[in-house]
């Protein structure tokens, strides 16, 4: 099976996704990770999808980690998404705190305009910041999609 993690830099992706494939023994992809399979990234992209689809019916699972819009396409169309979000200034005190505490302009500005990106898309559980914790939220997602 295959499991999308989608959202925002700093929602908490990263989090939930640990504590997943903990759970499941699943094999994790993140971003343009696929580049290693070859090297142009037509290439790449298309083993990367392929890689994903023949695992889509298997009881093996990978997580794949998107925080670009353009990356929801290499998921097979049966994957089980799940949408992360948080809210714009939590997000930006978690960015500030990756970069030593002080979050520069033309970083804010970029977290503004792209916050909300993923907001109208399909998925089948959508994980709040803020809302219940991790474990929690692990415990719902696999028993939705096991």
């Amino acid at each position: 099976m295959v499991i999308g993690i989608i959202g925002e830099s700093c929602t908490g992706k990263s989090t939930l996704t640990d504590e997943l494939a903990k759970r499941l023994e699943a094999k994790v992809f993140s971003g343009k990770e696929y580049m290693k399979l070859a090297k142009s990234e037509p290439e790449a992209k298309k083993k990367f999808v392929d890689l994903l689809s023949a695992n889509e019916a298997s009881a093996k699972f990978y997580i794949y980690v998107i925080t670009e819009m353009e990356h929801l396409e290499l998921l097979p169309p049966k994957a089980f998404r799940i949408l992360v979000t948080a809210e714009l200034d939590v997000i930006k005190e978690r960015f500030a705190k990756r970069m030593n505490g002080t979050l520069p302009p033309p970083v804010a500005k970029m977290l503004e305009q792209k916050h909300g990106m993923f907001d109208e898309i399909k998925h089948d559980v959508h994980v709040k910041n803020g809302g219940q914790n991790t474990s929690e939220y692990c415990d719902m997602i696999l028993y939705l999609c096991t």
